[in-house]
């Protein structure tokens, strides 16, 4: 008789020497439990557009007067959300990126550092905290945006970053990225948990799927590989609120690679 575990280990053990791992996917089930959080998470306010059309550009909540500070991690060549902002709104941006020695453009509302975000502090890397609080303090200030794009490492912020801290942001616009791996048995918990740390203070006001890498399936269910998550704090909803979840497309998205043919976020995730 044929022992099915031995044979399974010696297929890991195979897979591990080559540089590959074997994992098991999780239920529909649990992965429909994790979308019924996002739906409840999602309500209808009125958005704008910042940024231009393309990469670089987001919806977000038409709510950003008094906002005074907007922290931007992960600059590559573009930032033209930065530059909008700074021009209609007179919004200092924090920039940082250690992929590129400044930003594509001079703005005397820029201040730019060469690091990466990420779960410690070293010659590379910093925090979300010591990065906020090294630029403002750690006085109360409730007037910040963060724009987060950082191909992957936001998880990494994220978890490392207490609710306090991210409470200050009135709005996070958040690319997430590799979120096949919400298929995945040992990565869906984690990100189950990173996802209800956000909804209990934040409501989803628009999502867009990035039409860089096209949608994961398993099961049946699928997911974008990269999207971006726009949130507003829950305490600036009275008086927004438009009623009911929101509908995508939205009239004011963009596909992010026009060469590239678009892709539109799964309604399991955004309609009930």
């Amino acid at each position: 008789m044929i022992d099915l575990n031995s044979v399974k280990r010696t297929l890991n053990e195979r897979l591990l020497r080559n540089g590959l791992i074997r994992r098991r996917a999780v239920s529909s089930a649990e992965v429909a439990s994790v979308a019924a959080d996002f739906r409840a998470a999602c309500v209808k306010t009125p958005l704008i557009r910042i940024g231009g059309d393309g990469d670089g550009g987001y919806l977000v909540p038409n709510d950003l007067a008094g906002v005074r500070h907007c922290f931007s991690p992960g600059v590559s060549v573009t930032a033209d959300f930065e530059e909008q902002i700074a021009r209609d709104y007179g919004i200092k941006s924090f920039l940082a990126d250690a992929s590129v020695d400044k930003p594509p453009f001079d703005n005397p509302l820029f201040e730019f550092d060469k690091k990466f975000l990420g779960a410690c502090c070293n010659d590379k890397f910093t925090t979300l905290g010591r990065w906020v609080d090294g630029k403002l303090g750690t006085e109360p200030d409730d007037d910040l945006i963060l724009q987060m794009d950082i191909e992957g490492a936001e998880f990494d912020v994220l978890i490392e970053s207490s609710t306090e801290l991210l409470r200050r942001f009135r709005v996070m616009v958040i690319e997430f990225h590799s979120m096949e791996r919400i298929f995945e048995r040992h990565s869906l918990p984690l990100i189950k948990a990173i996802f209800a740390k956000l909804h209990r203070d934040f409501a989803i006001v628009h999502m867009h799927a990035n039409n860089c890498c096209g949608i994961a399936e398993c099961n049946g269910m699928g997911i974008p590989r990269v999207f971006e998550v726009t949130y507003l704090r829950r305490d600036r909803l009275a008086g927004r609120v438009e009623g009911g979840a929101f509908t995508l497309p939205h009239p004011l998205d963009r596909v992010n690679v026009p060469e590239n043919a678009d892709i539109l976020m799964p309604p399991l995730w955004w309609r009930g």
